[in-house]
């Protein structure tokens, strides 16, 4: 039986997770279909991949690790997409995922075709 879509999207996730924690800019901005939008609150907003790798390596640079989602919610968008809201922890920050928007790519990948998250605090 195939992987079901949602199932593709937490997969993306993970992987995307897991380069963020072995401190892999470039495996993160890997999981960010070419010209995705990213609004970084407080940081701003970033264009295409080459950008979301520099803001990724910049907080990787300033020694942010061990992300973490906290509760996170699947909204099915249609047949290719999910958006996921969710809280998220780091060694040194936590904030909120206000919309991640995983698209089915035709390779039968999922990549963040429009992501928007906030930093709340420090730890």
């Amino acid at each position: 039986m195939n992987e079901s879509v949602l199932d593709i999207c937490k997969s993306a996730l993970e992987v995307w997770a897991n380069a963020f924690n072995r401190q892999d800019a470039k495996g993160c901005a890997e999981q960010y279909a070419e010209d995705c939008v990213m609004v970084a609150k407080p940081f701003g907003q970033f264009k295409g991949r080459g950008e979301i790798e520099a803001l990724w390596q910049n907080i990787i640079d300033q020694g942010f690790n061990d992300v973490n989602y906290v509760e996170p919610e699947w909204e099915k968008v249609d047949d290719k997409s999910y958006i996921l809201t969710s809280k998220w922890t780091m060694n040194k920050a936590y904030g909120v995922v206000h919309r991640e928007l995983w698209t089915l790519q035709e390779d039968g990948t999922a990549k963040l075709t429009y992501d928007e998250f906030e930093v709340q605090g420090e730890r």
